[in-house]
Order: C-alpha cells, then sequence, then structure tokens
C-alpha cells in the first residue's frame, strides 16, 4: 500500500471535526427560502466589514471580480495604467487586462512584496491606481504607498486574497486603501466549500457603485432596469452561512498558522533555506511558508522521487514572462527579483488542522535533503 501523502493543504480534516454544525448552517439557510442577496448575505457582509474595520462590505462570486469591479467602481478607463508586481496570481492581472487597462509592473523587494523605492518610477499621467498585493499573508509597506498616492492622487486597491486576517500598524489590511479586495476560495485563510469574493471600503460613494456592478448595473428597487453597465457576481447565501461561521474561528486559525510557522522558523533557522521574514509592525498570517534556496528544483525532484511530502510553487512562472501577457505589459526596469525568486521558491505544507509531529518530520525530511545537494 502506498504510502500516504502529506498534503500541502486540506479541508478534510476541519469538515469531519465541524460536519455537523456545518450541515446544520447549510440547512437552516436553505430553510429560509433566499438564496441570492438574502438575509444571511446580508449579515456575513456586516460582520466580515467590522471584522476588517470599514464601514462597507460587498460579497461577490470570487476576488477576481472583485478586483475587476474594484477598478471599474474607480472608473478605470482602457488606456489607463495600473501599478502592480509580476509575481502574483495570474488573476490580479487578469482583472486589469480585461477592464481595458494596462499592467505596469514593479520589481518586488526580498520579502516577496511590492518594492515601495521603485514605485514612483512607473508613475505618468497614464496612471490611475496601484494594486497593492499583501502576498502569502504579509502586508506590503502601506505608510510608504499611501504617501505616494496621496501625491500623485492615485487610488489605492489591495489585493487580500491570501491575507484576510493580516494587520499593518495594528490595522487590518484591506482598510488602506480605497478598496480591499478579499478571496474565500477554500484554500485561504477564511475559505469557503466553494468560490467567493468581497470587497471593502470606507466610502459611501464607491460602496454604492460596487453593489449595482456586481448584480448587473441593477438597482434593487426594480431588479429588470440597469442603470449602469456590470457584471453577474454574487455570493451566495450558503456560502456565506458558511463563511460566517469561519469567521467566528478566524483568529484560532491564524494562531494555528502562526504556530506551524514559528515550528518551521525554529526548525529549519540554521539550514542554507532562505526562510520567510516576518517584517516590523506587520501581523503575519502565514498563507503559505514560503522558502528560497539556488537549488530549488534539486530539492523538489529528491522529494518527488524519494518522499511522501507535497510542496507548492507560489509562483513559478512571473506574470510578464506568460504568452497571455508578455506583449502587453509595461515596465520602467528588468523585474530581477520578481524573476529569480520565482526559480528558487517553494512552500511546505501549511493549514490549521496540520498536525505538529507531522511539522516536525517535515523538517527532518527536508534537512535530509539539504544535506545531500
Amino acid at each position: 500500500m502506498p504510502k500516504k501523502i502529506i498534503k500541502n493543504w486540506d479541508y478534510l480534516d476541519f469538515y469531519k471535526k465541524n460536519q455537523k454544525a456545518i450541515l446544520r448552517i447549510i440547512n437552516k439557510t436553505i430553510k429560509t427560502g433566499s438564496l441570492i442577496l438574502g438575509p444571511t448575505l446580508e449579515n456575513f457582509e456586516n460582520k466580515f466589514s467590522k471584522y476588517i474595520g470599514t464601514k462597507y462590505g460587498v460579497g461577490v462570486g470570487n476576488c477576481t471580480d472583485a478586483i475587476f469591479i474594484a477598478l471599474k467602481a474607480i472608473d478605470t478607463k482602457p488606456g489607463d495604467e495600473i501599478i502592480t508586481v509580476s509575481n502574483t496570481a495570474i488573476p490580479t492581472v487578469t482583472s486589469i487586462a480585461n477592464i481595458g487597462a494596462i499592467p505596469r509592473f514593479v520589481d518586488i523587494n526580498t520579502n516577496y512584496l511590492i518594492d515601495t523605492t521603485k514605485i514612483e518610477k512607473a508613475i505618468n499621467s497614464k496612471t490611475k491606481a496601484i494594486v497593492v498585493v499583501h502576498l502569502y499573508g504579509q502586508s506590503c509597506n502601506m505608510n510608504k504607498i499611501r504617501s505616494l498616492a496621496k501625491k500623485y492622487k492615485l487610488k489605492i486597491i489591495e489585493d487580500v486574497a491570501q491575507a484576510t486576517g493580516s494587520e499593518y500598524n495594528n490595522k487590518k489590511c484591506g482598510s488602506f486603501g480605497d478598496i480591499g479586495c478579499f478571496s474565500f476560495y477554500p484554500t485561504k485563510i477564511l475559505g469557503g466549500f466553494g468560490d467567493g469574493g468581497f470587497l471593502t471600503t470606507n466610502s459611501y460613494k464607491i460602496y454604492k457603485k460596487i453593489k449595482k456592478i456586481r448584480y448587473m448595473g441593477i438597482n434593487n428597487k426594480n431588479k429588470y432596469y440597469a442603470e449602469t453597465m456590470g457584471i453577474n457576481s454574487r455570493l451566495d447565501d450558503v456560502q456565506a452561512s458558511i463563511l460566517t461561521f469561519k469567521l467566528d474561528r478566524i483568529k484560532t486559525f491564524i494562531n494555528k498558522r502562526r504556530k506551524i510557522a514559528n515550528i518551521y522558523n525554529l526548525g529549519l533557522k540554521n539550514t542554507s533555506l532562505i526562510l520567510p521574514n516576518e517584517l516590523k509592525n506587520n501581523l503575519h498570517v502565514y498563507y503559505n511558508y514560503v522558502v528560497r534556496h539556488p537549488k530549488r528544483d534539486k530539492i523538489l525532484n529528491y522529494i518527488k522521487k524519494n518522499l511522501n511530502i507535497s510542496l507548492n510553487i507560489i509562483y513559478p512562472y512571473p506574470i510578464h514572462k506568460m504568452k497571455a501577457y508578455k506583449n502587453n505589459y509595461k515596465y520602467n526596469e528588468k523585474l530581477i527579483n520578481t524573476e529569480r525568486y520565482s526559480k528558487e521558491i517553494f512552500s511546505l505544507p501549511l493549514y490549521p488542522e496540520l498536525k505538529t509531529k507531522i511539522s516536525y518530520k517535515i523538517i527532518r525530511s527536508i534537512k535530509k535533503i539539504l544535506d545531500k545537494i
């Protein structure tokens, strides 16, 4: 019988522990007779906005839609330039391209976050906004980014897909910019049992626009009349009920992630791996535990042949190198760190239900590999 693989992520243990409660709340939601834009969603929208620390929040189909809706809500036009990074999930840039804007990529620093010292060079008369990606569970330097946005009158959209619950100067990501965009994809810090997304804002004007855009431009007073161009992107009430259940437990999820990350930090600190660094004034939620090594491919090949540990690479291909985007982007200088790190990074298994003994087993296995290469 083949050995059981240590997965990079798994949801089944959580489901087994909470199956009765989850099925009960799903059943309760179904019995309300309202599954789309119903009271369960409205309750979750209020609770999640309060958790992030913003006045308003809107549930949508996924984070890709959230970023697209955010760009539309700030009146992004075809030809506008949006500053962002290339070491991100494809949807970050898909949303920019789908609205007709042009991504202008900026290189990253050693913590895989946008290099704020390079942003100003990328700003010109066509620049509309900065899409800030809080990658792997950690916040970018929002003081510097907000200062630049104010100086050049730019909008800020935060891509918080991987960083729900993360903090910068004791304030949660998703509350710094004009709009915050979140993902409830199952793997995320707050993940559903399906797809889902969310937008947060402190602007009532933007909030009203977002609500119309997510519902085909329709004002709820007349569901058969569109007042503006929109899309069909709604977080359904069943997912909202599950997310409400999990939101009450998010502090525990984050504490468990940080505990596992600390075990990795202590166990691997004297190896040749470059470990993640929790920045000053940050609360890192460790969506991924990302390490770096110049012999990454050798390590992964050895593990694939000899061990039962699933290691992941997020992300192996910078977006500006992809066929779909390489002829449709702009940058001021070479993305040296972006390209280099994409060839060196990989992530170790990390999720709240990962057992401590498995963490130590992973550490021992990684150490043995590092001694061999």
